[in-house]
């Protein structure tokens, strides 16, 4: 076990280490992929199986690594596939590599991630030691901490993997959407902050609330209990 956690600690440096030394974050930037478009576009149009495939990869390694460009990849994903088709790639991409990121910290990196991160996750991991699902899809819906914290986080609870999966899976469809649904749009976006407008914010901010409803509703039934 222990010649194997090294092999994979080695590995995840060393992917994350060529990302930078080869400034890889240049093509995952609003820029590159307004000027690229129309070259993805025929690619696409010749290779569609190897499109998606290439496509699922780069947003699993990118959200596993906690890499940047999350934003021009939901953008891409509507530029290539459309509205539909690209939230539900852009959401399974996301979530496998959410669910990575969960495990890595769970199983590899608790005592790092714990040091690095601990005073700002305490309490994350609090509300979902308490509220689990609800309070996940909260913090899916209601973009108050980066994605990769709340990955990192779960990974140091005892949060259940297939709670976690569920609840980022259906937690990040609407922000999803909003993203891909602009990128298929994407002549007319001048950039990727045109987007996420104080209206659409706040229909998330709504979203999250209600998945807080059951929370509040239990704790308000044990508070009249006692």
């Amino acid at each position: 076990m222990n010649a194997q956690r090294i092999i994979v600690i080695s590995l995840f440096a060393a992917l994350v280490a060529l990302f930078f030394i080869l400034d890889l974050g240049r093509l995952l930037t609003f820029a590159s992929l307004k000027a690229n478009h129309a070259a993805l576009l025929a690619f696409y149009g010749e290779n569609r199986i190897l499109t998606v495939a290439m496509f699922l990869a780069v947003y699993v390694i990118q959200t596993a690594l906690s890499l940047p460009g999350a934003t021009v990849l939901s953008l891409a994903a509507g530029a290539l596939f459309g509205a539909v088709a690209g939230t539900a790639w852009a959401v399974t991409g996301a979530t496998v590599g959410a669910t990575l990121a969960f495990l890595l910290t769970r199983y590899l990196f608790h005592d790092a991630v714990q040091r690095r991160f601990g005073p700002r996750l305490e309490g994350i991991n609090r509300e979902l030691e308490k509220a689990g699902l609800n309070y996940l899809l909260f913090l899916r819906l209601v973009p108050l901490f980066p994605f990769f914290l709340i990955n990192l986080g779960a990974g140091l609870t005892r949060l259940p993997l297939r709670t976690f999966v569920l609840g980022t899976f259906v937690g990040i469809i609407p922000g999803g959407f909003v993203y891909v649904n602009a990128g298929a749009s994407l002549a007319a976006i001048a950039s990727p902050a045109d987007i996420a407008s104080p209206r659409v914010i706040g229909s998330f901010a709504l979203l999250g609330l209600f998945s807080l409803v059951p929370v509040l509703y239990k704790k308000i039934t044990a508070q009249r209990r006692t």
